[in-house]
């Protein structure tokens, strides 16, 4: 077989370190996927084709950054597309192993010099269905063996959240693993260590299991008549939708709720839908009081490196 750096040229012969992460390609993989991982940014995936009989010897390995979009997987005609990317989420995975690819999902920030948790697979989950077992695979996991402690804790009590699965508290690190501090920003460096814990900005859940699972970035959750409301979790189902490209949820001010989300929603090119049907497909997949109380179809503003531009997004939401 040929040596790794031959395909990925520049990058030596084992992984591939971005801005945005680590991509491992290793050998002794299982399946035959038609496509493998050729070039890679902060914000886009490049896809190559590549022979079954080569492609067979590989694993992917993908790194996570919360709060990145995703529209679609490579169709197997695609020689060469781009594609935004969010935190994996089970729709991700689950393409991606349809595909042939065994995916292990991590999480971390520059701040704690990488990956901190890592979604250590059982050996139940392999009898699972690929729907459930994606499920399974697209949470944060449990933390990194060289992290001191990790807990999911109130941001202002810094008491441990049940491990219920739904109650919901924010990431805590610590550990040699954890910056410092900010260059010349002692107010930042103190508001990021309130209690003696690094705080991520990261809301999340704790399974019965131990393993974490990011509901939304704290700035982004919406509270909606006193109860808390996941942009990210509206947004995995609007992208189950068979014509949505691109999705962005924020919160729209409410006289009576206080907020509401707002979906902002990008189709993908010969397709149509209208804003009842966007409601209704996310309410069969929701709790309704979670459901966009309005849609707004149109290109997504984005950043020059490709991520969605919620602040703008907010304004716009503002304005209605």
């Amino acid at each position: 077989m040929s040596d790794l750096a031959d395909l990925f040229p520049g990058f030596g012969a084992e992984w591939i370190n971005t801005s945005a992460g680590r991509i491992f390609a290793r050998t002794g993989g299982k399946g035959p996927p038609l496509l493998l991982l050729h070039g890679f940014s902060e914000t886009h995936v490049m896809w190559h084709r590549v022979a079954p009989e080569l492609a067979e010897h590989f694993t992917l390995i993908v790194a996570d950054l919360p709060g990145y979009g995703w529209s679609d997987m490579p169709r197997s005609d695609d020689a060469h597309t781009p594609y935004t990317k969010r935190a994996m989420a089970k729709v991700l995975i689950e393409a991606m192993e349809q595909l042939g690819f065994r995916v292990t999902h991590i999480y971390g920030m520059t701040e704690l010099q990488g990956p901190s948790t890592y979604c250590a697979p059982q050996d139940a989950w392999s009898a699972l269905p690929l729907a459930e077992r994606a499920g399974f695979s697209a949470r944060q996991g449990v933390r990194y063996p060289v992290v001191d402690g990790q807990m999911v804790a109130d941001t202002k009590t810094m008491t441990p959240v049940p491990r219920d699965g739904q109650s919901i508290g924010e990431i805590m690190v610590r550990g040699n693993t954890v910056m410092l501090g900010y260059l010349k920003d002692p107010k930042a460096t103190a508001e990021a260590f309130r209690g003696g814990w690094m705080h991520t900005g990261d809301l999340a859940v704790e399974h019965p299991d131990g393993y974490v699972e990011i509901k939304d970035r704290a700035k982004d959750i919406i509270i909606s008549g006193g109860e808390n409301i996941s942009s990210v979790e509206v947004e995995i189902a609007l992208y189950k939708h068979p014509a949505v490209q691109l999705a962005a949820v924020v919160a729209r001010p409410d006289s009576k709720w206080g907020e509401t989300p707002c979906a902002f929603v990008q189709l993908k090119p010969g397709t149509q839908a209208t804003e009842d049907e966007m409601i209704a497909f996310c309410r069969d997949r929701l709790a309704h009081f979670k459901a966009p109380k309005s849609v707004v179809f149109g290109p997504l503003p984005t950043t020059a490196t490709g991520k969605v531009q919620k602040f703008t997004l907010r304004e716009r939401a503002r304005g209605l």
